[in-house]
């Protein structure tokens, strides 16, 4: 009793309802992500061209590939962002008060520290998930490899015992670049839809599902649509392996990927990932407030139906 007390009492209910967030993001959106993945190291492939390739030469299941490492930390990222942010929009806005929702001014800043802190967390995930997800497209040049041999386990590994501790965080420094402003973008819009959509609700608390849904989506467009093309050079630079290193760093992958294929490389899987944020963020803030609101606020779950 106490435990949740504790938790009713403080900022670990975002921590709590972040986590179910997560869980609810990964689940929709992961089989957009692979192609997505997919189509940004392809310099010729369609998502439609993707997904039939996939489907009929690996199989259904290979849309779920490299799931295991994004659902846990999924849970824990979603749960830590919501965490920080509420801690850091409130910290960085002194002049609300305790009980009042925080300003947007306080929203962006909030966002910025959140996305800043959670790269750490997401680089290395990422970069794991990358290399098993693109390990279709390797085993083409591979024919002998094992795909037993290429799971998220042993990817961890091989980076571990090759490059150490540095290995993991490759794409450290382009993850913060993307990650840090879109945030701000992220919670900006999705408080800013919310209200247009539903006037009153960021001091009543009272926005619909359908209202959740939408606001939470289109927060997932903008921020992609703001960060795209910094999410194809990290797709670039940590697809890469000690053994084929195309680019030395962040400047030289923009210059090398517009020299070699055109500013439009730095867009080519922008409507897969779209898509995917809509679907993938309305469902994030959607579970998110629904955990808020059953775990922690019973006693408006009736109103929360009646909203809905």
């Amino acid at each position: 009793m106490d435990f949740w007390q504790i938790f009713n009492g403080s900022w670990g209910k975002e921590f709590v309802a972040g986590g179910f967030g997560g869980i609810a993001a990964v689940i929709s959106g992961h089989p957009l992500d692979t192609i997505r993945v997919r189509q940004q190291k392809s310099t010729t492939g369609s998502a439609f061209n993707i997904l039939r390739h996939m489907l009929f030469k690996e199989g259904p299941c290979s849309l779920y590939r490299g799931m295991a490492s994004p659902l846990f930390a999924s849970t824990l990222q979603n749960a830590m962002v919501f965490q920080s942010y509420t801690v850091l929009s409130r910290a960085l806005d002194s002049y609300i008060a305790s009980k009042d929702s925080s300003s947007y001014k306080g929203v962006i800043l909030g966002g910025v520290g959140s996305g800043a802190l959670q790269s750490f967390l997401i680089s290395p995930v990422e970069l794991v998930k990358i290399q098993v997800q693109l390990r279709g497209t390797c085993e083409k040049k591979l024919p002998h490899s094992k795909s037993s041999n290429n799971g998220p386990i042993r990817v961890v590994k091989n980076i571990w015992k090759n490059e150490g501790i540095v290995g993991m965080y490759r794409g450290l420094c382009i993850t913060m670049i993307r990650d840090a402003p879109s945030h701000g973008v992220y919670f900006w819009t999705y408080e800013y839809m919310k209200e247009q959509l539903h006037p009153g609700c960021r001091k009543n608390c009272d926005e619909s599902l359908n209202t959740m849904l939408v606001a939470g989506g289109l927060a997932g467009v903008t921020s992609w649509i703001f960060c795209y093309p910094f999410d194809v050079v990290k797709t670039r630079l940590q697809a890469q392996t000690p053994s084929s290193m195309k680019y030395e760093g962040i400047f030289d992958c923009f210059l090398k990927i517009v020299r070699e294929e055109g500013h439009s490389a730095l867009w080519r899987g922008v409507e897969t990932a779209v898509a995917r944020a809509f679907v993938v963020n309305g469902a994030i803030f959607a579970a998110y407030e629904a955990t808020l609101r059953i775990l922690f606020h019973n006693n408006r779950s009736n109103q929360m139906q009646d909203t809905i």
